[in-house]
């Protein structure tokens, strides 16, 4: 045990202790959060410069004066002819100038052309649009003797309110989508994890072995000894690179909303009371999306992060001891990564075919045959039932998948070491299944 301790040692601090280590370490959470408000500030900025100045020729002759500008389009009327306006267009350096050419007949067409000097925005051509049905709808409303007022008052728009009762009786909401957005969350976070550190795990098999340091730590320690404390350690800095990523991330996240958040919520307050002003009609709208927000804000505390933490906890520790065992194996097999790759493809599978499963399957149906299976298999668990987790998975089911998960794990190990006690002292061969059979069967 002590010799198992020194390696585990070993293969912490010296992965701990390296700049890749706390370059990764400290930048994916800068990373993550800078790419985020790219992302959402470019977003915002492409819908501020959404702009479109359009110069209107209208031949029907009322069609002007229904069209509404706003914050994306301006509607100006032309103050020539079509074709002097189109070569005032030609001419014009304004990159947001357009020319909107309505005919007599549009509402027997319903056809219309907007010139652009280069390719117009798709955003710009739906406002038109949208406009432009509005008012012929209107019209035909009109020439049937419809009431749009009295239409407007009938809102056949149905809310459902998912609801789930407890085994005391209590109800409380679904909260649907907040489970399956960390379902999906938990379902990349650990295959990308279990990947990640499994092959970091190969590749310091390979490493040694390649370099023939193995030939003089293994007159020291047994084969079993150096496997479990290299699956161990690098499982360990693992953890420590998620806890430090947690920090941080939430570290960052306060930071950004007290410098932020409040000073956006004070000018929401302020445009709400605004909008009050304004009309009913804004009203309701500022009220609904208050009421969305609070609603979103009590789902986020409904969830139980804690059971979450714990299970991603457990199955990502015995989900990577499964699968590190195993690319031990493969790392003492081989001389090179290139050779490894005939037995990682094989390995990793059923990881592959699990992570694709959760964006469909899985999430859309956690509580059926397929889901549940794939829970329970013990190469497929550590993704299928993290996914399954945040839609209230009954208790006898988590304990089971993790009852075989470590069994399989005791059992992999078991076989793998018998594999690894032979591969890490043969070289210059690469090995086939049949010759990792062998391996297998040799006595000590």
């Amino acid at each position: 045990m002590h010799k198992i301790l020194l390696i585990i040692q070993r293969e912490y601090v010296s992965r701990v202790k390296k700049k890749s280590f706390l370059l990764l370490t400290f930048l994916v959470p800068i990373f993550f959060i800078g790419m985020y408000a790219a992302m959402f500030y470019l977003m915002k900025k492409g819908y501020e410069d959404n702009f479109a100045e359009i110069t209107v020729v209208d031949e029907q002759g009322s069609f002007y004066e229904q069209l509404r500008s706003n914050k994306n389009v301006a509607f100006l009327p032309a103050t020539a002819d079509f074709e002097a306006e189109k070569e005032k267009l030609r001419s014009s350096k304004k990159d947001f100038a357009s020319l909107l050419y309505i005919p007599k007949d549009i509402y027997n067409t319903r056809s219309l052309n907007l010139i652009s000097a280069g390719k117009s925005n798709l955003k710009t051509r739906d406002e038109i649009s949208s406009q432009v049905q509005e008012i012929i709808r209107n019209k035909l409303y009109q020439d049937a003797g419809i009431d749009k007022n009295l239409l407007a008052t009938i809102d056949p728009n149905v809310t459902v309110s998912a609801r789930e009762i407890s085994s005391d009786g209590e109800e409380k909401n679904a909260n649907t989508e907040i489970a399956m957005g960390i379902g999906v969350a938990l379902a990349i976070l650990v295959y990308l994890s279990l990947f990640l550190y499994g092959v970091q795990v190969m590749r310091g098999v390979i490493e040694e072995k390649s370099n023939r340091i193995i030939e003089v730590i293994i007159s020291s320690v047994k084969p079993f000894q150096l496997m479990m404390g290299k699956i161990i350690g690098i499982g360990m800095v693992g953890l420590t690179q998620f806890l430090l990523w947690i920090l941080l991330t939430g570290g960052l996240f306060t930071v950004a909303t007290t410098l932020f958040v409040d000073k956006e919520s004070l000018e929401s307050v302020a445009a709400t009371q605004g909008e009050m002003s304004q009309g009913n009609e804004q009203l309701s709208t500022a009220v609904e999306k208050s009421a969305q927000m609070g609603g979103f804000l009590e789902a986020i505390k409904a969830v139980n992060f804690y059971e979450i933490a714990i299970c991603f906890i457990l199955f990502f520790l015995a989900g990577y001891l499964l699968y590190s065992a195993i690319f031990a194996a493969v790392g003492s097999a081989v001389d090179s990564e290139t050779e490894a790759n005939q037995f990682t493809m094989p390995v990793t599978m059923p990881l592959l075919i699990t992570y694709i499963l959760s964006f469909g399957l899985i999430i859309n149906d956690p509580h059926g045959t397929i889901s549940t299976w794939l829970s329970f298999i013990p190469f497929t668990s550590p993704i299928a039932m993290l996914v399954r987790i945040p839609f209230d998975v009954p208790l006898w089911q988590i304990a089971t998948s993790l009852t075989l998960l470590i069994l399989t794990f005791l059992g992999t190990t078991w076989v793998a070491a018998r594999i690894y006690r032979v591969g890490i002292l043969i070289y210059g061969k690469k090995p086939s299944f049949k010759e990792l059979i062998k391996w297998f069967n040799y006595k000590s």
